[in-house]
């Protein structure tokens, strides 16, 4: 059997080019002991955090494979909680950027996110509908709140009371008791999405904003502190309210439904709206920590700014108010008082201090207040840039001026175009309105030029210039060493959509959208103003064709020109006389992208019917037709000096072929959009790729053999064990717990190891103690067999309680509930011996509850099956068991 071939992996090497991704939001976070310096800002699966007054990348968050949704700082600054997309949320420290805390309950993406108070619980909303309370302190999760029929927007822990309110797509707000877990009471006066809410006033009103450009404002009155005489009859009470407050009453029963209303805790009545200037809908509304200063955003380039009015700042407005209506009411008539009570509008209690004008559409923002009065806002836009701005509110007329903007680190828009220098070192990378350089090795942006928007580019031999080609038929020559532009040619009457180098490198060939394929050489010209020569290009040929021209390819030898055209087919020509050769046909819908290998026997082709083909080049058969991605496959190249190819789909993957066995290497995740192109270094060791996502990544080829065997039988294990082991499962307690196999089996096998090293050890000690009594030596207790030098000098029962501390939190009532029951009564008399020693008393504390409480409701199972089986049937078993003894026995004497 002859050997089978070997393939090296390629691994995720680096992600650059993203700034922040906008399926994310900000959040500002503290660095060097300065609050608000640092934003924290999510970036496909990492979360990076920049350096507002450097404009530097300072810390990594890195996820896995899911993308970041929400951030989510702590109040003591140190740690980010983050959300992803599979529901996932991880809780970061910002020191080291470790990830020490995991929870997993959700089933779908994390929308939103709130810390307490004091930061030892989390609250998260989802996609999934569900409301999750979480235990940051024990790792472990609380509660599950339903009540939500879509996605939840905002979740608001309240400061003074145990209660929680949400606001979700289904346009309900709800009230969650945390005392009881339910909601007792729904807000149902929105006739749109609720997509965000704010608490203000000390809490006493809840601001909520929706689909239009109305913000509510609803005033909040607790029961409990409503201060009631017990002498005072209820006539009386009933006198006492004033016909406002009745009619608030019955517009507050048609604008709220109380799940319980015997036990109500709060009234929430609608006392006016706030009319923002924009006509879309909400994207973010939030306060500051100190809650004085409002803003939100719809989906436009405007940030609302309002200023909310303190209690003290109220009661002096009320008293000028006063002032002035008594000398009023004195001008008119002295005798005459005024009339009534003065009352603040809402307009005055909340007023517009003044609008923020970003340079592009808005996706997220967070704001931090100085005591100096200062208001520090920092933007997340849509067109990868973070911008901040300050605010004096101390002025008379408030202005907002830009004090930094990250951009230098990404492209604006999509990159289309991706090209490798000769010498593997630089990357190329173009979009509709910048081209720019970068260093391989540090993913430094090292030159960025203006240009149209480009379509195709590549190197010119020397790699000292670039030619880009653009939507607009121009080609468009820049000087990296000046970084300027040094020609524009007006090549095509349509979009410049492929462009190829000559084997020769003495000149390339443009396919456009105006059925033409023109050849292009390299020459020198002096310029009137300058005395050397600089590079240039001339035309020197032109192919007229019936169809537009998608994409163009040289052989290696020169010999043919392959051309693809929007009728679905390949021709080739030779490239000497273009006489026509070879027509390639079979794909259903154009060829978007192809390739010839090194050795020309071989071509590659890449339509939008989500086929590859491989033609061999000398008679124009197929020799197999590949199913490769989901969608599209935009981009195919060949890898030097080998038969083996990538390419990338529209289904936000890149995949390794080879074109021999016509077999499928590797599949590159790591996009969690579109993939537009990609371009491999000519040494092959490096495969650069960029995204809908806005993210380039790098990827390396390592020295790792690739077995296809395991690589297929890893597929298959990722694709069914998510179905097979992650499920949810429910303590005694009533509280849940998200079961997964593959984590928490490590834990319980390493608990049972120390356990039966335990036993082990207890037998070895008695037989010494034994061997010790008849010799009438002294006893050495010792742990006899010291697991390499692990835990010297230790007992067995201080190992297993040291095994037991290495459990993590989250992960500790997982793995006592997969424990074998064999193993359980030696862990209870274990934990008695610590107790009693004083030993971690709250962990074995917690476990021993854990583990009374699941054998607790397996006896009551046990109990309640056993209760159901009648006498006759436990008779007739008792007889069974008899007869069976019986025979047994008779079969045993017989052998004997």
């Amino acid at each position: 059997m002859g050997l089978s071939r070997q393939y090296l992996r390629y691994v995720p090497a680096a992600l650059f080019g993203l700034l922040g991704s906008a399926g994310g939001n900000a959040a500002m976070v503290a660095l060097g002991g300065e609050r608000g310096r640092g934003v924290a800002v999510a970036a496909c699966e990492h979360v990076f955090v920049w350096d507002l007054r450097k404009g530097e990348k300072v810390l990594i968050l890195k996820g896995l494979k899911q993308e970041a949704r929400y951030l989510c700082p702590s109040p003591d600054g140190l740690h980010l909680a983050v959300g992803y997309e599979d529901g996932s949320i991880r809780i970061f420290s910002l020191l080291n950027g470790e990830a020490n805390v995991t929870f997993n309950g959700h089933k779908a993406a994390v929308t939103a996110m709130q810390y307490d108070q004091l930061g030892g619980r989390l609250v998260s909303g989802s996609k999934d509908t569900d409301v999750i309370v979480w235990d940051v302190i024990n790792e472990s999760g609380l509660y599950r709140l339903k009540g939500h029929k879509d996605a939840v927007t905002q979740v608001l822990f309240l400061k003074e009371k145990n209660l929680l309110v949400t606001s979700g797509k289904d346009t309900l707000v709800k009230w969650w008791d945390l005392d009881t877990q339910h909601c007792f009471k729904t807000l149902v006066g929105h006739r749109t999405e609720v997509w965000g809410m704010a608490l203000i006033s000390e809490e006493k009103r809840l601001i909520t904003g929706t689909a239009d450009s109305e913000l509510r404002v609803w005033d909040i009155s607790y029961i409990q502190e409503e201060v009631k005489d017990p002498d005072e009859p209820e006539s009386k009470k009933s006198k006492g309210s004033s016909p406002v407050a009745e009619k608030d009453t019955e517009e507050d029963e048609t604008l709220e439904l109380d799940e319980s209303p015997e036990e109500r805790l709060l009234k929430c009545s609608k006392v006016g709206s706030i009319m923002r200037e924009g006509r879309d809908r909400v994207v973010t509304l939030a306060t500051d920590r100190t809650g004085k200063i409002l803003a939100c955003h719809g989906t436009d380039s405007v940030l609302e700014v309002f200023s909310i009015l303190s209690q003290e700042e109220v009661q002096k407005k009320l008293e000028k108010k006063m002032k002035k209506a008594k000398k009023k009411a004195k001008k008119k008539s002295e005798e005459e008082e005024p009339e009534g009570d003065v009352e603040l509008s809402l307009q005055e209690e909340i007023q517009r201090v003044t609008n923020i004008k970003a340079s592009a559409k808005i996706k997220s923002f967070d704001m931090i207040l100085s005591p100096k009065g200062e208001l520090k806002v920092v933007l997340l836009l849509q067109n990868n840039i973070i911008e901040s701005y300050l605010l004096n509110l101390s002025a008379q007329v408030p202005q907002a001026v830009r004090a930094s903007k990250i951009s230098i680190g990404g492209h604006r828009s999509d990159v289309r175009t991706l090209a490798f220098s000769s010498d593997n070192i630089a990357i190329l990378s173009a979009s509709a309105e910048s081209v720019k350089i970068w260093n391989r090795s540090t993913l430094q942006c090292i030159r960025t030029m203006d240009c149209e928007y480009a379509l195709c580019s590549f190197f010119v031999p020397g790699d000292r210039q670039v030619i880009v080609g653009t939507k607009t038929g121009k080609l468009q020559l820049y000087d990296l060493a000046s970084g300027s532009l040094m020609e524009t040619i007006n090549a095509h009457d349509g979009a410049v959509w492929s462009i190829a180098l000559s084997p020769d490198q003495r000149g390339f060939v443009t396919g456009g959208a105006d059925k033409c394929v023109k050849f292009w050489e390299f020459e020198l010209v002096k310029d009137e103003s300058s005395v050397q020569k600089r590079l240039s290009m001339k035309q020197v040929r032109i192919l007229q064709l019936d169809e537009d021209v998608l994409c163009v390819r040289y052989s290696p030898n020169q010999k043919l020109l392959a051309v693809s055209l929007l009728d679905c087919t390949v021709k080739i020509f030779y490239t000497d006389t273009l006489k026509f050769f070879l027509s390639l046909y079979g794909h259903k819908l154009p060829v978007l992208c192809m390739d010839i290998s090194y050795d020309g026997t071989l071509i590659a082709t890449g339509s939008a019917d989500r086929n590859v083909k491989i033609w061999g080049l000398d008679f124009g058969d197929c020799h197999r037709s590949l199913f490769a991605h989901d969608d599209s496959v935009m981009y195919l190249q060949f890898v030097a000096k080998s038969h083996l190819f990538f390419t990338a789909g529209k289904d936000g993957k890149i995949k390794q072929w080879d074109a021999d066995k016509f077999e499928h290497i590797q599949t590159l995740e790591g996009h969690h959009q579109e993939v537009w192109c990609l371009a491999l270094s000519p040494n092959g060791d490096y495969v650069v790729s960029a995204s809908h996502d806005k993210s380039l990544r790098l990827w390396e080829r390592t020295r790792e053999p690739l077995v296809l065997e395991e690589e297929r039988e890893m597929v298959r294990v990722a694709f069914f064990l998510p179905k097979m082991t992650s499920r949810l499962v429910f303590s005694p307690a009533g509280r849940f717990l998200t079961f997964h196999c593959g984590r928490v089996r490590p834990h319980a096998e390493r608990i049972m190891e120390a356990i039966e090293l335990y036993r082990e050890e207890m037998v070895k000690l008695k037989e010494h103690k034994a061997i010790c009594k008849a010799a009438g030596k002294e006893v050495k207790e010792c742990f006899l067999m010291c697991r390499a030098g692990v835990f010297p000098l230790l007992q067995p029962s201080e190992y297993v309680l040291e095994v037991f501390k290495k459990v993590k939190s989250s992960e500790l009532e997982e793995s006592l509930l997969v424990l074998p029951f064999s193993y359980v009564p030696d862990l209870l008399r274990l934990f008695n011996e610590y107790i009693r020693l004083g030993a971690e008393v709250e962990l074995l504390c917690r476990a021993l509850l854990f583990l009374l409480k699941t054998l607790m409701g397996i006896y009551q199972g046990a109990v309640w099956i056993l209760a159901q089986v009648s006498e006759q049937d436990l008779f007739t078993y008792n007889m069974q068991v008899k007869r069976e003894t019986k025979v047994k026995q008779k079969v045993r004497k017989l052998f004997v």
